[in-house]
This record gives C-alpha cells, structure tokens and sequence, in this order.
C-alpha cells in the first residue's frame, strides 16, 4: 500500500511497503547489528525474517523521491547523448 501524510518537521512522505532490494538491506542492517551487538531481538526478528517483514515500511520524503528521479532523467539523457555520439 502507499500512504501520504506528514512527519513533524520532515514535510510530505510517502509510506510504502519494501521492496526485493530494501528488504535485502534490511536484514543486512540487522545482520550487522546483531553481529556488533548480540542483540536478541535482531536475533529474533532475524529467526522469523519473512514473519517480521511486513511490519516494516519505507518512509521516502516526497521532495526526495522527486529529486531522485530527476537526476535519474538527467542520467538517462546524458546516457543517450554519449550513445548518439559513438553510433553518430
């Protein structure tokens, strides 16, 4: 699902669940946190990953997002240009 609304003093965010790559950072994040610091709970929630998983959503800034993907635009033109210039 994606949700709007407003985090005190964060502006406009998007809510939404995770997906295939976030979910992989995650638990590298836990991973990684239970390794520096025993942490039982990292350990739980790695023991029941997939159980866990939904309870976890990303919180995106909406001006972020979109600064995201205008330098993707930027990137892809850029990209065409070079591949113009070698095929030109």
């Amino acid at each position: 699902y994606e949700q709007k609304g407003e985090l005190e003093s964060h502006g406009r965010v998007e809510i939404n669940h995770m997906e295939q790559s976030d979910a992989e950072l995650l638990r590298t994040l836990i991973q990684r946190h239970l390794h520096y610091t025993g942490s039982q709970r990292a350990r739980s929630i790695l023991n029941r990953f997939d159980r866990y998983l939904p309870k976890f959503v990303k919180v995106m800034p909406m001006e972020y997002r979109r600064a995201l993907q205008e330098m993707s635009v930027t990137q892809n033109k850029g990209a065409a240009k070079v591949e113009r210039v070698k095929h030109g």
